[in-house]
């Protein structure tokens, strides 16, 4: 995923999809309860909101982004929380407002990047693409819990080869983030995209494989249903064991969905069961 126009283009369409569905909400289905634990459609597009705001920071002010920085070493508990719940305090249109208007600032600030440089994040530093990547899977990540809170069921699009590509990519970091050692051999992940078409990761000896549809694979790596209630088949041990801990996001490792999830949001009085919101993304060894 080097080409930063394709990147940042589908970055663009996948943000517009998600407006288009919040964006004739009433305040009352702004409140509606997501998967995320204690969070609502609003924090869910706060969250959104201020993690571009802090993409903008790192790719145009690197001292302004250093002081980020520090208030989340110091509360590494608590910050992304902290950023969502300010947002979602906000009249739905001025949320909504802020949201477009910083995602189109960190379109054009990423537009800007030359070729090749990079800019600080939560973790190694940054390339452009690699952050338009980074920023994509989260927005379809939390697009997916909208949807879910909503009960609407969204077309996948060709747009999940980025977050599939990212999964893959950051199957090492699962295993870290878990005190679990990776293997030490690639992993082969051949997938079914929307169109029909075959996507491939890692190499084509590989002993371990993952095979099933892309839609499966991007809702697994980013937690959004539980490895049983994928069609997603591994070949070989620790393929299976991967399935199990895959993330594509970067903070501690998820809880994931429980088995039998459905979309919308949960029935009163029943227990959250999906994960919590994922931290900023950051990029994973190997990532542009």
């Amino acid at each position: 995923m080097s080409d930063p126009v394709v990147v940042l283009d589908d970055l663009r369409d996948e943000s517009e999809e998600l407006d288009r569905l919040v964006a004739e909400l009433s305040q009352e289905q702004w409140g509606v309860p997501t998967p995320a634990p204690g969070w609502t459609i609003a924090h869910q597009i706060a969250h959104l909101a201020w993690t571009d705001r802090a993409a903008l920071l790192a790719a145009t002010d690197a001292e302004a982004f250093a002081a980020e920085t520090e208030k989340a070493i110091a509360a590494p508990e608590r910050f992304v929380d902290e950023g969502a719940e300010e947002g979602a305090k906000l009249p739905p249109a001025d949320l909504l407002a802020r949201w477009r208007e910083g995602r189109e600032r960190l379109q054009e600030a990423l537009r800007a990047v030359p070729p090749g440089a990079r800019f600080p994040w939560y973790g190694p530093p940054m390339s452009a693409p690699a952050m338009a990547t980074a920023r994509l899977m989260e927005t379809w990540a939390h697009g997916q819990d909208v949807a879910d809170a909503l009960g609407v069921v969204r077309p996948p699009t060709a747009r999940l080869r980025h977050v599939a590509w990212i999964g893959h990519r950051a199957r090492d970091y699962a295993y870290l983030v878990r005190g679990e050692r990776p293997p030490a051999e690639p992993f082969r992940v051949e997938l079914v995209a929307p169109d029909g078409e075959s996507w491939t990761y890692g190499p084509e000896d590989a002993a371990q494989k993952v095979t099933g549809t892309a839609l499966d694979f991007c809702l697994l790596v980013t937690q959004r249903v539980h490895r049983d209630d994928t069609a997603l088949t591994a070949h070989g041990p620790d393929a299976a064991h991967w399935l199990t801990i895959a993330q594509a996001f970067a903070g501690p490792a998820g809880t994931g969905r429980e088995a039998g999830a459905t979309s919308g949001p949960p029935a009163p009085g029943a227990p959250d069961s999906a994960p919590g919101a994922p931290a900023p993304a950051t990029p994973t060894p190997g990532t542009p």
